[in-house]
């Protein structure tokens, strides 16, 4: 018989008897009620012919489980009714288990290959997961049932994962599981009466019930503790509660947060105080902006009634402002600062030796915690003849002090974007290139479009679906050669910048050593109590994403710290809900939540409110009157679903709708809320406005219409309108639907 037709044979059977379950409601007979009125029935059964009346209870069972009908649980606690504690955890511990592995079997016959032809490079992963730690996620999910066992059985069949580990892991896996509620059952079969339930037996047997997936994850994560740190030598004793690797963001809040909850705590840093956000990130690049946008200014003299205005400027005394705007900052975030506040700043290269264990400048520090915050770096893109050319990227970008004539931008992202407008707006012929069909691609294509044509305004040459390909160097000019649709283009510059991502930083201090394992993104892989497979060593900030912001650094390392602090009492997982960011382009470019892109991507309906800035006061008065504002809601309700803001001070304006989401706050709340005039941040409340405009229950309007009306009619003319304003009522209140 060809395999096929035995396929479709098995699937008529167990189809045939699914249905024969639930037309016949043979669900009726795997009910408490049921089995508690025939117990005495069984139990006269069971005295005549133990071994038959087992082998039909096993058979049933397997039955049950094999075609994941509902009744399992009933009859595990009927098990241990009629048959007694030992003997039912017996028969049901076998039975369980070969059910499991016929359905396991019966899914893997029937759907492996096909599943796998169709989604195999999607679920490439997980195979790969399967194949090396196949038997300890079963075994997990055994133990702590995250699923109910049913989807369990059917899923591992479409794995690699080997019949027989199957069978043997789940039982050893269900055992406990098992024993906790045979041994309810036990005490369901000796109830008399209700005055049973509260006896201590049948208290303490139900209160396992509940507690027992706790105990099970809690054991769980001790044995995978074990397993990881088997090779090991916990120290006797520790020289700090927590120890942290890199002093940026993460970092800097790490030990601050640590140190104020009276834990001992070294900071370790390799380089400088303060990391990427203050001296190469988003403290000079702020800086650098300002300055831009101020020539901005005098080049629209004429738009805030003056005739001419003429700057003159030296670049070089430009990004010396930088540098006295980044020195001005760095008190807050320096060593001094730290070491005041109960912090040990330790400056060198740390190893990490062991998982309690780091040596740093000839000192070995023991540690019972450890946070890993190294953050990032830039992105090195692979172009032939790159090396040839001395490029920048946002970390070297701050030494320069001669204004690039000929400046290309390489990447569209908010590095690029921001850089090639402000380089633009100092003097610099930016040519601005993408690979991609649009700048600022993380947002709604109306938003790219529109910075677009504001950078196209200031003189930037904006190339999108542009791939570098190489660097080549000809009569003394060096040129970007592009491929284009096809086709071949070259821009000739004096100066790159590489702005196309960065790459997190977990080499060169022994995680690879260690065995922490690190994702395909090249990230540091978390979990979401931000812990790696060794769970005493955590990690915050660009190092593990997913997204490279300073305020979500900030925002991962108090979970980072008191996970690893007080975790052994309560872990706490990383709130990601309602996460803002801006593009410091001019106009700017603010999101939280939702965009219509991802909504659409992700099959969320919503409804869209939109306000233009060029119908607010204080912006037309700013002449800042370009740019919007644009909500997402649930259909036919005010709860905010993602926001939008291009204009001027877009970062600053988001913060109201972030907090509304935060604390589940509508549109109504915001319209309800005074605020200043004239001020740009009324663009909220207008915004508000319109979707209230927008959602006008229609028929109570008419209402309120019909006896304002009235009110204005002389009194005899009032009388008769309130008659026939009853009359209608009356008569509307026979409609469907009012």
């Amino acid at each position: 018989m060809k395999q096929g037709t035995t396929k479709r044979l098995l699937l008529l059977t167990i189809i045939c008897l699914v249905i024969v379950f639930f037309a016949f409601d043979l669900g009726q007979y795997l009910t408490l009620d049921y089995l508690k009125q025939q117990q005495t029935a069984f139990d006269h059964l069971y005295q005549q012919n133990r071994l038959a009346m087992l082998g039909a209870y096993a058979l049933i069972y397997i039955l049950v489980t094999a075609l994941s009908l509902p009744g399992a649980t009933i009859m595990t606690l009927a098990g241990g009714a009629f048959f007694g504690l030992w003997t039912a955890l017996l028969v049901v511990s076998f039975a369980s288990s070969i059910g499991a592995t016929l359905a396991f079997l019966v899914s893997r016959f029937l759907l492996r290959d096909w599943v796998q032809a169709r989604f195999g490079d999607k679920l490439k992963s997980i195979n790969q997961g399967v194949e090396k730690e196949g038997a300890f996620y079963l075994f997990s999910l055994r133990l702590v049932p995250i699923f109910p066992f049913f989807i369990i059985n059917l899923a591992m069949g479409l794995t690699p994962l080997k019949t027989g580990l199957f069978y043997l892991v789940s039982q050893l896996g269900m055992l406990p599981g098992t024993f906790v509620y045979v041994n309810a059952g036990t005490q369901i079969g000796q109830l008399e009466s209700a005055a049973g339930i509260l006896s201590p037996q049948m208290i303490l047997s139900f209160a396992l019930l509940g507690i027992f997936p706790l105990l099970a994850k809690k054991i769980l994560g001790l044995v995978k503790a074990r397993k990881i740190y088997a090779n090991y030598q916990r120290p006797n004793h520790f020289d700090y509660n927590l120890v942290v690797l890199g002093a940026g963001s993460a970092g800097l809040v790490s030990a601050l947060i640590g140190s104020a909850v009276k834990a001992k705590v070294a900071l370790i840093e390799k380089d400088k105080m303060g990391g990427d956000c203050l001296n190469t990130g988003c403290v000079p690049s702020k800086a650098l902006i300002r300055s831009a946008k101020m020539l901005s200014y005098a080049k629209r003299a004429a738009e805030f009634g003056f005739k001419k205005t003429e700057v003159e400027f030296d670049f070089a005394q430009v990004m010396e402002r930088v540098q006295q705007v980044i020195a001005k900052v760095e008190p807050h975030d320096s060593a001094e600062r730290f070491e005041g506040l109960g912090v040990e700043v330790i400056q060198g290269t740390a190893m990490i030796k062991d998982p309690w264990t780091i040596e740093v400048e000839g000192r070995t520090l023991t540690t019972r915690n450890i946070i890993i915050s190294t953050g990032a770096r830039p992105l090195i893109p692979t172009i032939k003849g790159l090396d040839q050319v001395d490029y920048l990227t946002s970390d070297s970008l701050w030494k320069i002090r001669e204004l690039p004539q000929k400046f290309i931008v390489l990447g569209g992202g908010p590095i690029g974007s921001e850089m090639a407008q402000a380089f633009a707006r100092l003097g610099s012929q930016v040519t601005q290139i993408e690979r991609g069909e649009r700048i600022i691609r993380r947002e709604d294509p109306e938003v790219g479009d529109y910075i677009r044509q504001r950078f196209e305004a200031d003189g930037i040459r904006v190339l999108t679906e542009h791939a570098a390909q190489e660097i080549i160097q000809r009569d003394g000019k060096n040129l970007l050669r592009c491929e284009h649709r096809g086709e071949q283009v070259e821009i000739e510059f004096d100066r790159i910048l590489l702005a196309v991502g960065r790459r997190a930083n977990v080499e060169g201090f022994g995680l690879q050593e260690l065995g922490v394992e690190i994702s395909p993104r090249g990230t540091i892989t978390a979990d979401p109590f931000l812990r790696t497979n060794y769970p005493n060593i955590l990690c915050a900030g660009d190092v593990t994403g997913p997204y490279q912001f300073t305020h979500t650094a900030g925002h991962q390392a108090w979970y980072a710290v008191v996970n690893a602090l007080f975790g052994a009492f309560k872990s706490f997982k990383v709130d990601y809900r309602v996460v803002p960011w801006c593009t410091f382009t001019d106009a700017e470019v603010a999101r939280v939540g939702l965009n219509e892109t991802e909504a659409r991507q992700q099959k969320i309906t919503y409804e869209v409110t939109r306000y233009g800035l060029d119908d607010l006061d204080r912006a037309i008065a700013d002449s800042e009157d370009h740019g919007w504002v644009k909500v997402l809601t649930k259909p036919g309700k005010d709860k905010i679903l993602g926001v939008t803001i291009v204009g001027p001070h877009a970062g600053d304006l988001l913060s109201e709708f972030v907090l509304a989401m935060k604390y589940n706050l509508g549109l109504n709340k915001i319209l309800g809320t005074i605020h200043t005039y004239p001020t740009l941040s009324e663009m909220n409340k207008m915004a508000a406005g319109q979707w209230k405009k927008e959602h006008i229950p229609e028929k109570i309007l008419v209402w309120v219409e019909r006896y304002l009306r009235w009110q204005r009619k002389e009194k005899g003319q009032a009388d008769e309108t309130a008659v026939k304003l009853a009359a209608d009522l009356a008569d509307d209140n026979q409609r469907p639907g009012l």
